[in-house]
């Protein structure tokens, strides 16, 4: 049975011309980047040509580009880092983020390390009320700010621009998880005004166990991981050199062809959402218009039935790859924190669908076809 993929956004499949790349790397460079002979200076090289192409593509300098493992290190680092740095008390941020911030948040709290931590608010579709969010800025200490670019199980998307702006107002620190739509927007670091910014390089058709963080050169921090004067004292441990290279040539494949990508795919999305249509009673969590949302996620929210947790289990049997779940129940942990924060209905499964270059409408029309086989047989009447 031929699978359907549609689970992007969890990881992406690894494009071809950078697999060539990171092949050629593995069979022909092998040296330790930290060692000062002839192979070492030039596993040097390659790491620091990635690091100009990135800070190339991202209008940074390649001083404000550090490798990392992925996003959650990226996300750790900036956040327990930033704040240590500047001995910051209070942080913002929102109940829909992502674990790698939310649980660092959480334990930072638990730890004493900061004294408060307030939500801004977020209405049904996931939107930040940026009112609120000035309201939260207004006090005489200096604040963390961490909200993402996109919300990985919604879609919808927050203007950083304008977070960016209302942080500079109020002298307080930015970070923004934007793993899941760097390589897929334009990321100007010198316009968005954010002081970390994120990467993992496989959700954008580059290796697992690779990517970078920018901090912004106004702001200085320590290291989280010691060991070792790799990545400019800031990052112990020999580097990834394969993942570095395969991040670098993904982010690049991904800017030369992020306009036809994006009218692709978010073709693919519309074509999906009016398909699921047909189903009665179905609706989308979060927004849906291509301004407000990112073009890659689809988030539909279907009819209460007794075998809600088993929908992704019978689309998995069917040969569909797809993630979700449901709200939170009542005194119950177990469900989408994210699906609970924008109070969706605990009684209604939810399948987030998440689209690459590599999707079909083929493949589309037999997702929509199974998924009503599905949903006709479990619906409570």
């Amino acid at each position: 049975m031929e699978r359907v993929y549609l689970d992007n956004a969890a990881t992406t499949p690894l494009d071809k011309e950078v697999m060539t790349e990171m092949v050629n790397v593995m069979s022909n460079y092998y040296g330790n980047p930290s060692s000062i002979h002839a192979q070492g200076r030039e596993v040097r090289t390659l790491i620091e040509k990635a690091r100009k192409t990135v800070a190339g593509l991202l209008n940074a300098t390649p001083a404000e580009i550090f490798f990392t493992s992925g996003g959650t290190e990226a996300d750790n680092t900036a956040i327990r880092c930033g704040i240590a740095a500047y001995q910051i008390k209070h942080v913002i941020t929102s109940k829909i983020e992502h674990h790698a911030v939310e649980h660092t948040l959480n334990m930072l709290l638990k730890q004493g390390v900061i004294d408060k931590l307030s939500f801004v608010d977020i209405d049904g579709k996931g939107n930040v009320n940026y009112a609120h969010l000035e309201e939260l800025l207004q006090n005489n200490e200096r604040s963390f700010v961490s909200l993402m670019h996109a919300n990985n199980e919604l879609g919808t998307l927050t203007d950083i621009e304008r977070v960016g702006n209302i942080c500079e107002r109020y002298d307080a620190i930015y970070h923004c998880d934007t793993v899941q739509t760097m390589g897929h927007y334009i990321h100007d670091v010198r316009r968005l005004k954010a002081h970390f910014i994120v990467c993992a390089a496989h959700k954008l058709h580059g290796p697992k166990g690779a990517g970078f963080l920018f901090v912004n050169h106004n702001i200085k921090i320590s290291p989280m991981i010691f060991g070792g004067a790799q990545e400019r004292n800031m990052r112990g441990g020999t580097e990834n050199v394969y993942g570095i290279v395969g991040l670098a040539k993904a982010l690049e494949i991904a800017y030369a062809k992020m306009e036809s990508h994006q009218q692709y795919i978010q073709d693919l999305k519309d074509y999906l959402m009016l398909k699921l249509k047909e189903i009665p009673d179905v609706y989308f969590n979060g927004e849906t218009d291509a301004d407000k949302s990112l073009y890659t996620i689809l988030s539909a929210s279907f009819p209460a039935t007794d075998m809600a947790d088993m929908l992704l289990f019978n689309l998995d049997i069917n040969g569909i790859s797809a993630s979700g779940g449901s709200a939170c129940s009542s005194g119950s942990n177990i469900g989408s924190h994210v699906l609970t924060g924008i109070q969706a209905d605990p009684g209604r499964p939810s399948v987030r669908f998440s689209f690459s270059k590599y999707n079909t409408k083929a493949e589309l029309d037999f997702v929509v076809e199974k998924v009503k086989e599905i949903v006709d047989k479990n619906v409570v009447v």
